[in-house]
């Protein structure tokens, strides 16, 4: 009996800080945009596939030519979103190997295009995210019998920021599903931060992520926002290294308007993916 070969499709594994993405060179694949939904939904569900905080499809630009390369970035749940910070700097470490762009360079996002600057002999990743926007400090929020301070800046995508002298101790679960769901930040919602001030050059994050709705343990987003919003209100200096729920550590500076992030982005592993078992076709 002659098995019907199976059809497989190269993948990537990789992390920043504890997020975890899969990336996948569109360049040859060519998937289109409205499939690109449902391949998140089911390559990133945990136990039953790869399983991710998000899908990440890389391919040429060749109507921008400012960019090396761009993204197409989904959540788990298969929401797209504008932007990720520890996902873009897995994005240039991989690029960087795939032979998409030079360890310098710049790619597209839905919030604009990002630059990047690999140093692949110590691992780490420097993105200069967008520039922030929205920033709205001293909000007062209602909650279910409570008023709570929430400040909010967009740092390529929304964020919520509550600050607390010992965030460890918070149900980020259920105030982060609170924040990201608010009447104040509808329809669209918004990341939801919890940060601790350590001193004025170290804070601790906690992040409840939209599109995974669940705590992650690291966001290079929610990184930004922590050290933009704390300094804003004079808490830390324009240097801050934001400690992440899962242990690692991220750089974050503030340099004349501009955010820069940096940190550690690893392939953890690489593979091909059963197309069949996750009931996926190809184009």
């Amino acid at each position: 009996m002659t098995r019907t070969p199976r059809t497989t499709l190269p993948f990537y594994k990789m992390q920043g800080c504890g997020n975890d993405f899969v990336f996948i060179d569109n360049r040859s694949l060519k998937l289109p945009v409205s499939a690109m939904e449902e391949w998140a939904q089911k390559i990133c569900k945990r136990s039953f596939a790869v399983g991710a905080d998000g899908l990440v499809f890389l391919e040429e630009a060749p109507d921008s030519p400012e960019l090396d390369y761009r993204w197409h970035f989904y959540n788990a749940d298969g929401s797209r979103a504008e932007m990720c910070g520890n996902a873009s700097r897995c994005a240039a470490l991989l690029a960087c190997d795939l032979g998409f762009a030079d360890p310098q360079h710049v790619f597209g996002t839905d919030a604009g295009p990002v630059r990047a600057r690999v140093d692949a002999v110590n691992g780490t990743v420097k993105v200069e995210l967008t520039p922030p926007k929205e920033l709205s400090l001293n909000n007062m929020l209602q909650f279910e019998g409570f008023t709570h301070e929430v400040h909010f800046v967009n740092t390529g995508v929304p964020h919520a920021v509550w600050l607390d002298a010992d965030a460890a101790e918070l149900d980020v679960r259920k105030l982060g599903a609170a924040l990201r769901y608010h009447d104040r930040f509808a329809p669209a919602g918004t990341n939801a931060n919890f940060v601790t001030v350590l001193d004025s050059d170290n804070i601790m994050l906690r992040t409840y992520e939209r599109g995974v709705e669940d705590e992650t343990y690291a966001c290079g987003t929610g990184a930004a926002a922590g050290a933009v919003i704390t300094h804003a209100l004079g808490l830390t200096g324009p240097q801050v290294t934001v400690r992440s729920s899962g242990g690692e550590l991220l750089g974050i500076s503030l340099e004349d308007g501009s955010v820069f992030l940096e940190g550690k982005a690893l392939l953890i592993y690489s593979g091909d993916m059963n197309l069949e078992a996750l009931n996926l076709t190809l184009p």
